[in-house]
């Protein structure tokens, strides 16, 4: 039990620095408890909304009414109350993020790590590759693959994968290239440890610091793409509560109903604002040289 406990103490104390770091900065620690609570509105979004079934079912005898005591946000066209369907509109669009994030990560780390530490032809051949994706702003290619692969949420996020994955082999790459020079690479090679060993043991946990400052901060990035494939019609499909499909659906209403677009503008905002600035606080963590000050 002893022995358990030892081995904690290192866990929790790196926790409670990184908890003292973030709570520094007053803005992030802004950031990090609205991140908890809609990632808390994202799990339970069933329990929360007000009215779940208006994911899907229709009142028109409520249509464009404005928020009051009944409808925090109003309602849309169909009668829906948009507080709820902006609650489920967390789900959709969290995990959509965090799934396209996740999957650039499991392709473009390992890519990045293998083309950075064995060079050569290897090398040439994937950041050749890379540079091919790497020439296309993410949304233009993004809009160009899914017009290919059709609308969809789902070809959404495969388009996202394949316009996001390129920058984490990039990055990785460039951190691989100075761990392989490092003298405990360098040992590993010597007493005839395998490359691939040495590649995913050794490499790769030393290069995840700066990926994943980089990941937050994609998360928010993401979460615009997918609205904005949303909002020309080529990302999530009605009736799902996805905030840019409830922002392209309320613009035909805008000015008069304004609340259609504001509220799902604003959950967008103010998301996306929360995961940079929670990048800048995860970076700030993982920096060795602001641990010392």
């Amino acid at each position: 039990m002893n022995n358990l406990i030892e081995s904690w103490k290192p866990k929790w104390n790196s926790f409670r620095e990184s908890m003292y770091l973030l709570a520094r900065n007053k803005l992030s620690m802004i950031a990090f408890i609205i991140m908890v609570l809609l990632l808390c509105a994202a799990v339970f979004a069933p329990v929360l909304a007000p009215y779940p079934e208006d994911v899907s079912s229709t009142h028109i005898e409520n249509m464009l009414q404005a928020p009051s005591a009944e409808h925090l946000m109003g309602t849309d066209e169909l009668g829906r109350d948009i507080f709820s369907r902006v609650i489920f509109g967390t789900r959709v669009s969290i995990s959509t993020a965090l799934v396209a994030v996740g999957v650039a990560l499991i392709i473009g780390i390992p890519l990045g790590a293998i083309a950075g530490a064995c060079g050569g032809w290897i090398d040439n051949l994937i950041m050749r590759i890379t540079d091919v994706f790497l020439s296309f702003p993410p949304l233009l290619l993004a809009i160009a693959l899914v017009a290919l692969l059709g609308a969809g949420l789902r070809n959404a996020i495969i388009a996202i994968v394949i316009s996001w994955w390129p920058w984490y082999t990039r990055l990785v790459r460039g951190q691989a290239i100075s761990m392989k020079e490092r003298k405990f690479v360098q040992a590993a090679e010597t007493i005839g440890t395998s490359r691939w060993k040495i590649i995913f043991k050794h490499i790769v946990p030393n290069c995840i610091s700066p990926v994943i400052v980089q990941a937050s901060m994609d998360i928010g990035g993401v979460i615009m793409t997918v609205a904005s494939l949303s909002f020309l019609g080529l990302g999530a499909q009605a009736p799902m509560p996805e905030w840019g499909l409830m922002i392209s659906t309320g613009r035909q209403f805008f000015p008069d109903k304004w609340w259609y677009c504001i509220f799902p503008g604003m959950a967008i905002f103010l998301t996306v604002l929360c995961f940079n600035l929670l990048g800048d606080a995860i970076r700030e963590i993982l920096d060795p040289k602001t641990r010392k000050r």
